[in-house]
């Protein structure tokens, strides 16, 4: 899965591109239209025209070429359904993305381009893009981010004799060392679908895979046919350990060398596609695990101390730190947790440990160094980094590495499989036809 983070800042590298007003006025306005319902909500023409600008672009970025027109638009209709189908889900069961939650992630990602917000939002308007709009389809990122993490992560189960099988296997003995760069088409089957449809869609299937052998780049293709949520964008899956690809593609990826292409493979979700980008690693590596050890100080936000304000303090407590001030000391006066009496002092932290935000800003600095102010669920901290090493992993955390192993490895299948199902009980009327 990739991370909220990732899915954030790529959002401001695509933006969303609208037309100009001045533009706009000149130009006779055609009236929008029904692109197609879904359940009782309709997708506009307007909707899919400047959701085919930021594909394009996007495309454009990663270098792939780019599918006839009217493939694209079919195939981003289908993106915007799925997703129109996951915030319906989100609203009806009362999830919602707060205006402080949005508004810290919005200035998260201001951070990691090195702006202000101010700056930030200039250089989006300066760009086309309007404010209110990028506002929420960082929203909708978010929402679709923390449902999955509800309905689908959140559930999947990971027995103890899964983890002594995954420990006892010749590719835990290589201590997990082989990352792979795939790229992949998913062609969905639908979960009551007959058999004239299955011939239809594996007939899809080999027509894609035929495209690929016959020269054609693999990003145009996923892009034409891929009904993964990143088919978009040349369906690239970044490089990741073997140990944490589903089980599927990581066995066909073990026989496959870099460029190759993969044969069609079955799942339940439906048809498969892969094609062998990069792979690194390979000897067998000791068995230990980097461990950090910090300190933080911790500004915790509720009813009594906003996020601004909370902000404002550790912005304060910095400029004391940097002009000499001992930090243990400040951790003493100011932290809002239980190590405050230890000097903020957290001990030896594990990967995973804390929270992605947190181990981010932590695996991120020198040692000695401190952070700027880092915002978390818990509030905000700063945070010192005051050793590394690496230590021989107890087997209790042997366990726990292969438990969150297991655990990503079924995490996009079992995503996929409850998209489909939500989907296949959605109520979708097209329209595109009718124009």
């Amino acid at each position: 899965m990739k991370s909220l983070r990732l899915l954030l800042a790529f959002a401001l590298l695509c933006g969303l591109s609208v037309p100009a007003t001045a533009q706009a006025r000149r130009d006779p306005v055609e009236i929008d239209r029904v692109a197609a319902v879904v359940n009782d909500e309709a997708i506009t023409l307007f909707e899919l025209r400047t959701g085919m600008a930021m594909a394009e672009r996007q495309l454009r970025q990663v270098g792939t070429q780019m599918p006839p027109r009217d493939v694209l638009e079919r195939q981003l209709l289908e993106r915007l359904i799925f997703e129109r189908v996951q915030l319906q889900f989100a609203k009806e069961s009362g999830m919602q993305i707060g205006d402080g939650e949005l508004d810290a992630a919005l200035r998260r990602i201001a951070e990691s381009n090195r702006m202000t917000m101010a700056d930030f939002k200039a250089t989006l308007e300066r760009d086309g893009v309007v404010w209110a709009k990028f506002r929420e389809e960082v929203r909708n990122e978010m929402t679709i981010a923390r449902l999955r993490e509800r309905e689908v992560e959140s559930r999947i189960v990971v027995s103890e004799g899964e983890i002594d099988n995954f420990l006892a296997s010749p590719q835990s003995a290589g201590g997990g060392d082989v990352a792979v760069h795939l790229a992949h088409i998913v062609i969905r089957v639908p979960e009551q679908a007959d058999a004239g449809q299955l011939m239809r869609i594996s007939a899809r299937a080999r027509q894609a895979l035929q495209q690929v052998r016959n020269g054609e780049d693999f990003g145009k293709v996923a892009a034409s046919f891929s009904d993964a949520p990143d088919g978009l964008s040349g369906g690239s899956m970044g490089l990741r350990p073997l140990d944490r690809v589903p089980t599927l593609y990581a066995e066909a990826a073990k026989k496959m060398q870099p460029g190759e292409v993969s044969d069609i493979l079955r799942s339940p979700a439906g048809f498969h596609v892969l094609k062998l980008i990069e792979k690194r690693g390979g000897a067998t590596m000791p068995r230990t695990i980097k461990q950090t050890r910090a300190r933080h100080i911790l500004i915790k936000i509720n009813e009594l101390v906003s996020e601004a304000e909370g902000h404002r303090k550790l912005v304060g407590i910095k400029e004391r730190l940097d002009n000499g001030a001992d930090f243990a000391e400040l951790a003493r006066l100011y932290s809002n947790d239980l190590s405050a009496t230890k000097g903020g002092d957290l001990g030896w932290l594990y990967q995973g440990d804390t929270v992605p935000d947190f181990e981010r800003a932590m695996d991120a600095l020198k040692v000695g160094e401190v952070s700027r102010p880092v915002q978390s669920p818990f509030g905000w901290h700063l945070i010192q980094v005051q050793e590394r090493r690496n230590d021989e992993a107890s087997v209790e955390r042997q366990r726990l590495i292969a438990r969150q192993a297991l655990r990503e490895r079924r995490s996009d299948e079992a995503y996929e499989e409850w998209l489909r199902q939500i989907r296949d009980r959605a109520y979708v009327e097209y329209r595109l036809e009718n124009r």
